[in-house]
């Protein structure tokens, strides 16, 4: 029977599907059983299996025949389990960065949107010149010169403003946080 898979295996590997129909139909039922020993599930088992089988025309190009076909399968099949637990551990660390990632992408949108909140409420706080200037300013993007001609004040005001604000931003903070 060894001579025989020897043959079968170098004709399929010529092309000759009947040789390789010939060849699974001797071999599935103990590639599969060493597949599922080696998922120890049954349908991890069935997909590696019917995985080995697609590669197989290709892989039989490179039978020699020096070892038994069996022996030979079965280093196939378990190099073929190595690269998908290899695969199936490299997805899942992927899958642990992406989510971890996720989570910190959440975090900063979340504390981003919190900071936006306080500064709102903040600046309902201050006096209208100064949230007049931080609106211009911060907010329109706008020079000091360009505030201070829509303000009506000299650039030096609106840069005193500016530092009153974040002046009195920091201790509103500061307070809070005392709380």
């Amino acid at each position: 029977m060894a001579n025989g898979d020897r043959d079968l295996a170098l004709a399929a590997a010529s092309g000759d599907r009947a040789a390789f129909a010939a060849l699974l139909a001797r071999h599935y039922d103990r590639l599969f059983g060493l597949c599922f020993r080696l998922t120890g599930r049954r349908e991890a088992a069935e997909d590696l299996t019917q995985d080995i089988c697609l590669a197989l025309p290709a892989k039989l190009k490179h039978f020699r025949g020096e070892a038994q076909l069996t022996t030979w399968l079965y280093r196939v099949a378990v190099n073929a389990a190595h690269d998908r637990r290899r695969r199936a551990a490299t997805r899942a660390k992927s899958a642990e960065g992406w989510g971890r990632w996720e989570s910190d992408r959440r975090a900063a949108v979340e504390d981003s949107a919190a900071n936006l909140r306080w500064l709102r409420h903040a600046m309902t706080a201050l006096p209208e010149p100064l949230r007049d200037t931080a609106a211009l300013v911060l907010g329109e993007e706008l020079t000091h010169a360009e505030a201070a001609l829509v303000l009506g004040v000299s650039e030096g005001t609106v840069s005193w403003r500016l530092s009153e604000i974040r002046k009195r931003l920091r201790a509103m903070r500061q307070e809070e946080l005392s709380s």
